[in-house]
């Protein structure tokens, strides 16, 4: 063997052996993939699914990246102009090159009406066409508490033709009392809408047209439009009036209305930014939600693999041994092993790829399903070419396997040695602490972050010091197992003694599912806890009205005091360690004279009457503390349509998980908002009320990332699931000789059941009590951080993880005992 040996590695310098013309290779995998075939159908399982996750993820990342806002109401318009919906922030890391980073903006960045004559007189122009969206509102002024009116979208009848949206019915609005109503309003001639008569119906959405003096009106903002659809003569290729247009804009130095930077010539897919300004962020947030939890699912998956596979091998080191003392070769050994697990995974990953279409078409179809779950306007694609994305991973998963195969296939060493695996491990293990203790002291997504890489951090390491930790487990349960447990108790203290490399392996997937379902439902759980809480600390009205203002509010008989709520987000520019970041958060608009008897934000330090005054502005506790500020400090924000704004803080509160980061003067924020509506009003009374709805900002798409997430975190749970399962198995796959050996020297089924109860036992206790000091220490960093107190989970969700595990741990020790009939 060792000559055919030397033949495979002649000259090709492959270490894994993998020339197709070495016989004696071919021939130890085949004989080894026949006999222990049961003991690969648990790597198997595990790549088939670790390639199905996999798979379904690269899908969704694909179809995110290629996501773009839908094109409408500019089809008929080649080039749009617009403002530009992202800010941009750049800065220069420790020791590297300037990076710059970038974040939507969901409202609107306006532009000069004086554009639309520059546009006009472009050559190859037909006509440029202002656009103009606002709402048209009906119902009384005075509404009764939650009862809103109706809104509809409205727009100037000559924009419909950028579309085009043609008249079906009727005819064109004259008058400001008249209106043409799209088709999907459902009105019809002679109907009244909104206070205006419907002199025409069109086909398209659901939305109000009316001319063009009454939608400068409505618009509310004179001297700036939303957009202009630029119309080319016939003839005029896309590329040479884009040209001319961007030409013209920059030649007459046009800048928007906002922040002052160049307008946008938008073509093609494009201009869907320009008609719905919350796709593109919504799109930007999902990928890297999606980034993030492949980064996790695919650390997950080598752990997984790494211990089954090594496992695998494991159990056959006596036959590696007796190979190597024949004449077989190390390479001859170890490229046996890589044929044999590439068969195997091989052929599971393409089941996986094939399981992972239908999975991703499920996913992405439940989310258009759901209405307002993705973002208006935000189209995934799917095209077939996609779908090859998914044997790239299969090839992918493969590899891993393989490169698992070359570091486990080696001369197993002495049990109780290891040192480099031990000092690795015990490394691994201060960097998790640290990395947790500097979650403590950050605030935001960089405490996530921190708190995220120490339960990565801290499982790797329990993975290495697996046998250590079995062994030091087992040797605070030897004498009660040997005491109390009889003769089932002595073997399986003896046993445990005996296999801790193996009891290690078993306890390695069950502290990871632990782990794991730990942080991910705590972590929402006390976010969720902790933000309601104070949401319903903060909120002291009486009454909360919609469809109105605090205007007409305090007319109402009863009402003494009454603020808008305006919802909208701003941009935070700052560094960490030199590199940029930029966060786009939610931040309320209220009325000073208004806040009391409505919200407490708790102040902590200032005054919110100082909101009364314009360019003003109060700041969350944490955010505060992150940037050094204090009343009277000031602090350079972005407001929602990119305009920058230096505010001078006023007061300093603590309720900032419920009401946002920033709360600012209502007049600071209405005209730099879509739609300065109100989305409600707080009141407080003398009359009885019902119990108001406690007022919370919300992050930008969070029902979209609750639910992405929350499916794929129960994926990666059914795989670490699947991964305590089947190394169970495979471990009781190889201890078959061992059990049937016991029965032969006199030990009753009924001893080895109990026996293998107190495995289970051990291994349950074990490894809960492990994956919970695992989890707990940067949970308890992440909640210290940003809620001040202790992490939460509901006892009924503790109860189901402790469930699972336990229900898992006893089917892979019971079953493949029961199958060989050695427990009967």
């Amino acid at each position: 063997m060792s000559r055919g040996g030397k033949r495979a590695s002649g000259g090709s310098g492959d270490p894994a052996g993998r020339r197709v013309g070495n016989p004696a290779v071919r021939l130890l995998a085949a004989r080894s993939l026949r006999t222990h075939r049961k003991a690969w159908a648990a790597v198997f399982a595990a790549v088939a699914v670790t390639s199905a996750l996999l798979g379904g993820l690269a899908l969704a990342l694909g179809s995110a990246g290629l996501g773009h806002a839908r094109v409408e109401r500019y089809a008929a318009a080649p080039v749009v102009v617009a403002g530009d919906q992202e800010v941009s922030w750049t800065a220069t890391p420790w020791g590297s090159e300037p990076r710059t980073e970038t974040a939507g903006l969901t409202e609107r960045v306006r532009i000069p009406a004086a554009a639309v004559d520059v546009l006009r007189a472009v050559p190859g122009v037909r006509e440029a066409v202002p656009d103009d969206t606002f709402v048209v509102r009906e119902g009384g002024a005075d509404s009764a508490p939650d009862t809103g009116t109706r809104a509809y979208p409205g727009r100037s009848w000559d924009a419909a033709r950028l579309a085009p949206y043609r008249l079906t019915d009727g005819r064109e609005p004259r008058g400001a009392g008249e209106t043409v109503a799209g088709a999907g309003l459902g009105a019809a001639v002679g109907d009244t809408v909104a206070g205006r008569e419907v002199v025409g119906v069109a086909d398209g959405p659901a939305a109000l047209y009316v001319t063009a003096g009454e939608a400068r009106r409505l618009a509310g903002h004179p001297g700036s439009v939303d957009a202009v659809g630029v119309l080319a003569e016939p003839g005029v290729p896309v590329d040479t009036l884009h040209a001319r247009v961007r030409a013209a804009l920059d030649d007459a130095g046009i800048r928007d209305t906002a922040a002052g930077q160049p307008l946008r010539a938008l073509t093609g897919d494009g201009r869907g930014g320009a008609e719905h300004l919350g796709a593109p962020p919504a799109r930007a947030e999902l990928l890297q939600l999606l980034a993030a939890v492949s980064g996790t699912l695919v650390l997950v998956a080598v752990l997984v693999l790494a211990s089954l596979v090594a496992q695998a091998l494991q159990q056959r080191a006596a036959e590696r041994e007796l190979l190597l003392s024949v004449g077989a070769t190390p390479r001859q050994v170890r490229a046996a092993a890589g044929r044999e697990v590439s068969r195997v995974a091989g052929a599971a990953a393409l089941l996986g790829a094939l399981l992972s279409v239908p999975a991703f078409l499920m996913l992405w179809s439940a989310l258009r399903a759901r209405t307002g779950v993705v973002p208006e306007g935000l189209e995934l694609p799917t095209p077939p070419w996609l779908f090859a994305a998914v044997l790239v991973v299969a090839a992918l998963v493969v590899g891993i396997t393989r490169l698992v195969v070359l570091i486990a296939a080696r001369r197993p060493g002495r049990p109780g040695k290891g040192g480099v695996r031990r000092v690795a491990g015990l490394v691994l293990l201060v960097l998790g602490v640290g990395s947790a203790a500097t979650a403590t002291v950050q605030g935001g997504a960089a405490a996530a972050a921190a708190a995220g890489a120490a339960t990565v951090t801290l499982v790797a390491g329990c993975a290495l010091l697996g046998p250590w930790i079995a062994r030091a487990a087992m040797t605070v349960l030897d004498r009660p197992f040997r005491w109390f447990g009889g003769a089932p108790g002595r073997l399986t203290a003896a046993g445990a003694g005996a296999h801790s490399r193996r009891l290690g392996a078993a306890l390695v997937p069950v502290v990871l599912v632990t782990s794991f379902a730990l942080v991910q439902l705590s972590a929402g759980a006390t976010m969720e806890r902790a933000a309601a809480a104070q949401a319903r600390a903060a909120t002291t009205a009486d009454l909360a009205f919609t469809g109105t203002t605090a205007e007409r509010v305090r007319r109402l008989p009863g009402v003494e005091t009454a603020t808008d709520v305006l919802r909208s987000s701003v941009v935070l520019a700052r560094t960490e360690a030199g590199t940029p970041r930029l966060d786009r958060l939610p931040v309320l608009g209220v009325d000073a004279e208004g806040l009391a008897g409505t919200l407490d934000p708790g102040v902590v330090a200032g005054d919110l009457s100082g909101l009364a005054r314009a360019g003003t502005v109060a700041v969350g506790a944490d955010t505060a503390e992150s940037l050094e500020l204090k009343p009277g400090s000031t602090v350079e924000l972005r407001l929602g349509d990119g305009t920058p704004k230096r505010l001078k803080v006023v007061a300093v509160y603590e309720r900032s998980l419920a009401l946002g980061e920033f709360l600012l003067p209502k007049a600071e924020l209405a005209p730099h908002m879509s739609d300065p509506y109100p989305a409600r009003v707080l009141a407080s009374g003398t009359h009885e009320a019902s119990p108001v709805a406690p007022e919370a900002v919300t992050t930008p798409g969070a029902e979209l990332n609750g639910i992405v997430s929350g499916g794929i975190v129960a994926a990666i749970g059914g795989l670490t699931v699947l991964s305590v399962l089947s190394t169970l198995a495979l471990i009781g796959a190889g201890r078959r000789g061992e059990l049937a050996l016991l029965r032969q020297v006199g030990a009753s089924a009924g001893q080895l059941r109990r026996m293998l109860g107190l495995e289970a036992g051990f291994l349950t206790a074990t490894g809960l009590l492990v994956g919970l000091v695992v989890g707990a220490l940067p949970l308890t960093a992440f909640a210290w951080a940003l809620t001040g107190g202790l992490p939460y989970l509901p006892p009924a969700q503790a109860g189901a993880i402790a469930g699972v595990v336990l229900v898992t741990v006893v089917a892979g020790v019971f079953l493949p005992a029961a199958r060989r009939g050695l427990t009967r």
